[in-house]
């Protein structure tokens, strides 16, 4: 397995494990949720893969900033860090959500 993207910390820890997974989603099935602000829970991280296609991930904390995520990535969410995504076209996309 590749090593996640990972812009923001504090990083996954060791050990941790997927306890939920969501889609995968088309772009068209994306939920609104995920297209707007929102952050993830304190002690949760999310592992956001693109399956196929292409997304833009944002972040929406002090530092902001954008990123292009294409087919075989995979973005390492941390806790409490605010982001949203914005759908490029064609996209297929799954998360986990870890904790220790």
């Amino acid at each position: 397995m590749t090593m996640p993207i990972a812009e923001r910390g504090p990083p996954l820890p060791s050990g941790a494990r997927a306890y939920r997974r969501i889609g995968p989603f088309g772009a068209d099935a994306i939920p609104a949720g995920l297209l707007r602000r929102h952050d993830l829970k304190d002690g949760a991280w999310g592992l956001l893969s693109v399956l196929a296609g292409s997304i833009h991930f944002h972040w929406d904390d002090d530092q902001g900033g954008t990123r292009l995520l294409k087919s075989g990535d995979t973005m390492l969410i941390p806790p409490q860090v605010p982001h949203h995504l914005e759908r490029q076209g064609s996209v297929t996309i799954e998360i986990a959500f870890c904790t220790p």
